[in-house]
C-alpha cells in the first residue's frame, strides 16, 4: 500500500548536521592542497561554510515538493518514489534510475520537461507520466536492514512498483550508473515489461570489459580507449572499498558529514564533464543537498552496500538468449562518462535501435546535460 510522503529531512538530524559541520576536525596539510591527492582542504572549507551559512533545506525541499512523493513497502524494503503526472493520464509511463553518488534529486530538471513538455517549449504528445524512485538504501527509501539487495533483485521490484503498485502493463525505463546496470537487467530479463530501454552508461550484463582489448575498438572510437584508461584510477579507489569492506567505510561517513561530502563530492568532479572546476557543473546549492540526502537519512552505509552485493559475483543472467538485453535499446554516450563500451559489442549484445553521441557531458548526464538527455529520452521512446 502506497503511501504520500512529505519529503524531509527530521529537524534534529539537520541540527546535528550543522553542529557537526561547525566542530569538523581538520587534517593537516602534506605538500600540496590540491586534487592531486583527492579534495583540496581550501575548497571543501569553503563549501562547508557554504553549506553552514548559506544552504537552507528549506529551499532545497519546497522544490521538491512541486511534484508528489510517495513511500511503499515490497517485499519488506521501504521504495521511495517521486511522480511528476503528465496532463494526460494516457501518456507512457517512465521510470528514472539514479546511480552512487547520486539521488532521485539529480533528475530534478529532466522531470519537468518530460511530464510537461508543452511548458518547455515542446509538445503536449511527448509527455510521459515520470516516476523516481529513490534506490533502496539511498536517501529517503531509508536504510537497509536487508542483504542481497542487488541489481537482479531492484530490477524485480522496479517491475512490482510499476506493474503490481501503479497498475502499468508496460513502462519505459532510463538509467545511468547503477541506473544503467538495473535498466539493462529489466531489459534482459523483463523485457515483456518495457516500452524501452535507454542507458546513459554502456554495460552490458555479462560481458566482462577485462577482456576487451583495443583491436575491439573501431578507430573512430579510439577516444573510448583513452577516456577508459583515464578514467580507471578514478574509479578504483570507491568500487575496491565499497565492493570489498563496505560496513568498515561506512562509520567514517555515517559519522561524519564532511567525509560523507568529500567522498563524494570528489566523484561528482572527477566523473563529471567539468574541465576541473566542478562548481561549473554542479551549484553549491546541489551538492550540499546530495550530501544532507546522504547524511541525514543516515543511509550513507547503505547506499555503498551495492557494489558488494552486485560485484562480488558473476551477473545473474536470467537466460542465455541472443541478443543478451532483448527489449528495445537505446544508449546516449557522454563523452566524459568512466566506462565505454564499443558500439559494435553494444549492437552485439542488445536490440539496439538508437545510439546517440553526445557533444559533451560525463557520469552524470542527467544533472550535466538535462536537455540533451531530454531530447534523447523522447526521440527513442516518442518516435518509436
Amino acid at each position: 500500500m502506497r503511501k504520500k510522503f512529505n519529503p524531509n529531512l527530521p529537524e534534529a538530524s539537520l541540527t546535528e548536521l550543522y553542529s557537526r559541520l561547525k566542530q569538523a576536525r581538520w587534517p593537516r596539510i602534506v605538500g600540496k592542497d590540491d586534487w592531486q591527492f583527492g579534495v583540496p582542504q581550501s575548497w571543501l572549507k569553503e563549501m562547508v561554510e557554504y553549506w553552514i551559512e548559506e544552504w537552507e533545506w528549506e529551499k532545497q525541499r519546497a522544490q521538491m515538493n512541486r511534484w508528489q512523493h510517495y513511500k511503499v513497502r515490497i517485499e519488506g524494503i521501504t521504495i521511495h518514489y517521486l511522480h511528476a503526472p503528465a496532463k494526460n493520464s494516457e501518456a507512457p509511463p517512465i521510470v528514472l534510475t539514479h546511480g552512487w553518488p547520486w539521488t532521485f534529486w539529480d533528475f530534478k530538471d529532466v522531470i519537468g520537461p518530460l511530464s510537461d513538455p508543452e511548458s518547455y517549449g515542446g509538445k503536449a504528445e511527448n509527455a510521459f507520466n515520470v516516476y523516481v524512485p529513490s534506490l533502496p538504501g539511498f536517501a529517503f527509501s531509508e536504510p537497509l536492514y536487508k542483504s542481497k539487495v542487488d541489481v537482479a533483485r531492484i530490477a524485480s521490484l522496479w517491475v512490482q512498483l510499476m506493474t503490481k503498485e501503479l497498475g502499468y502493463k508496460k513502462f519505459a525505463a532510463h538509467g545511468g550508473d547503477w541506473g544503467a546496470l538495473i535498466t539493462a537487467h529489466l531489459a534482459h530479463a523483463h523485457p515483456e515489461k518495457l516500452l524501452g530501454a535507454h542507458m546513459s552508461l554502456t554495460l552490458i550484463p555479462g560481458v566482462d570489459r577485462s577482456s576487451l582489448t583495443p583491436t575491439d575498438y573501431a578507430p573512430s572510437e579510439a577516444w573510448m580507449l583513452k577516456r577508459n584508461i583515464e578514467a580507471a584510477p578514478m574509479i578504483t579507489s570507491h568500487v575496491s572499498v565499497h565492493k570489498l569492506d563496505p560496513q568498515t567505510l561506512a562509520y567514517g561517513l555515517t559519522d561524519s558529514p564532511v567525509g560523507t561530502a568529500a567522498w563524494i563530492w570528489e566523484r561528482r568532479r572527477n566523473w563529471s564533464d567539468c574541465n576541473g572546476d566542478i562548481e561549473s557543473k554542479f551549484s553549491r546549492d546541489h551538492l550540499c543537498t546530495t550530501a544532507a540526502l546522504y547524511w541525514c537519512t543516515g543511509t550513507i552505509g547503505s547506499s555503498l552496500r551495492l557494489y558488494h552485493e552486485h560485484f562480488k559475483k558473476p551477473w545473474p543472467l536470467e537466460h542465455d538468449r541472443s541478443p543478451i538485453l532483448e527489449a528495445d535499446c537505446a544508449f546516449a554516450v557522454f563523452p566524459k562518462d568512466v566506462v565505454h563500451l564499443p558500439k559494435r559489442l553494444v549492437a552485439e549484445h542488445s536490440n539496439l535501435k538508437r545510439y546517440t553521441l553526445m557533444p559533451r557531458g560525463g557520469h552524470f548526464g542527467a544533472a550535466e546535460e538535462p536537455t540533451l538527455l531530454t531530447e534523447d529520452i523522447r526521440e527513442f521512446f516518442h518516435s518509436k
